[in-house]
């Protein structure tokens, strides 16, 4: 019987193994591929989508003729002003005012207890009509040569020091009668009936309001171009619209060695006590002569610590199938493209809600007045100026 020889089949599994990777790298290298081309394509088409351009409110900027104009902050006081106190202590028995009232100078207004001071004073007196009439006797007996002149001189200063005593008592006893020292406006008391007071006590403020200076202080290099006679305006927060016209009247000589500015105080009429001291005010007023300079509103410019920047409106080519943009001032017809070109530019002094432009601006150039945080170079923008800001060089909101 023949060996039954066995038949070696050869082995195939690594084939199907190689087929199998080949495969399942072709479908997931399909679907990544897949994916990237959409995702390119999703950000090709976003790249190229036509922006819609953003709608600002524009200005022209303008030509305008301003005089150098200095501002600072001050405060105002009296004339006079001062706590009435009494130089001699003692219990209150008249009070002769009332608070709030305006007064003249000289007028009472309390009076202490003097009856004792009064005694006294009777006293004096007595004592100096009595060394009055020894030293008249005492003189006639010197003239006849009966008494020695040492004895006549020692009456005389005798009398004179009695004398002198009663005009200290008197003195002593005006001081107990405190009067108004000038004229002006008394505040609220501070003592009460059968009060004791004692020397250097308030009494009551009193302040002189008609006229009232105002105090305020400028740098240095200021200090020759403010003169006594130079008009001033102030305005105060609690008196919102109004504007107070005044003059300077001292200029302090020399300028603090600490913050390196000098004192200047202004005379304001204030007949209506309008203006009372301690309030706080502005204060503007113009040096030099008066210039021509470029004007936008302060909304316009972009305040950078690298440099101050407008974006400025200028007419863009316009593109196939891209539809016009707004003309200023009418939203609804179409006009030519406009885009915005960003340039640094020199700003000056800022007046009210203007400000001045030295350098990079020409008159009746436009710029950007609001929208400013979504543009960019080139970004191409409506102009709908429904919605103006405010541009005023004496701006006064009023009351919503």
């Amino acid at each position: 019987m023949a060996s039954r020889q066995s038949v070696t089949r050869p082995n195939r599994a690594p084939r199907r193994m190689a087929v199998m990777l080949v495969l399942v790298a072709l479908v997931f290298g399909g679907v990544f591929g897949l994916k990237w081309f959409m995702a390119s394509q999703t950000n090709a088409f976003f790249d190229n989508m036509p922006q819609p351009p953003v709608a600002v409110t524009a200005f022209e900027a303008r030509a305008e003729r301003w005089s150098d104009r200095e501002e600072a902050v001050g405060t105002f006081t009296a004339v006079n002003g001062t706590d009435v106190t009494t130089e001699a202590g003692g219990v209150v028995r008249a009070i002769e005012f009332e608070a709030g009232q305006p007064v003249r100078a000289g007028a009472v207004l309390v009076r202490l207890n003097t009856e004792n001071e009064l005694a006294a004073l009777r006293a004096l007196e007595a004592a100096a009509a009595l060394a009055a009439t020894q030293r008249d006797r005492w003189q006639e007996l010197g003239r006849q040569k009966l008494v020695s002149q040492a004895e006549v001189d020692q009456r005389t200063a005798d009398a004179a020091s009695t004398r002198a005593q009663a005009e200290a008592q008197r003195a002593l006893i005006a001081q107990k009668v405190i009067r108004a020292p000038f004229d002006g406006l008394l505040g609220i008391r501070r003592v009460n009936l059968g009060q004791y007071v004692n020397p250097g006590d308030p009494i009551v403020s009193l302040q002189s309001l008609d006229p009232i200076h105002l105090d305020f202080t400028l740098p240095e290099q200021r200090i020759g171009a403010v003169l006594p006679g130079t008009r001033v305006h102030a305005t105060v927060d609690a008196l919102p619209g109004r504007t107070f016209e005044g003059e300077v009247t001292a200029v302090e000589p020399g300028a603090d060695p600490g913050t390196r500015n000098f004192r200047v105080q202004a005379t304001f009429d204030n007949a209506g006590h309008d203006l009372r001291p301690g309030t706080f005010a502005r204060v503007g007023f113009d040096v030099g002569g008066e210039r021509e300079v470029v004007v936008i509103p302060q909304t316009a410019v972009s305040f950078n610590p690298y440099g101050n920047a407008v974006y400025v409106i200028e007419e863009a080519p316009a593109a196939d199938g891209a539809a016009a943009a707004p003309a200023a001032g009418d939203g609804d017809a179409a006009g030519p493209r406009l885009a915005v070109r960003q340039r640094f530019v020199t700003t000056g002094q800022a007046r009210g809600d203007l400000v001045a432009v030295s350098d990079g601006l020409a008159p009746g150039e436009r710029v950007v007045t609001s929208g400013l945080l979504r543009l960019r170079n080139g970004a191409e923008v409506a102009i709908n100026d429904k919605v103006q800001p405010t541009a005023e060089a004496d701006p006064a909101p009023g009351n919503r």
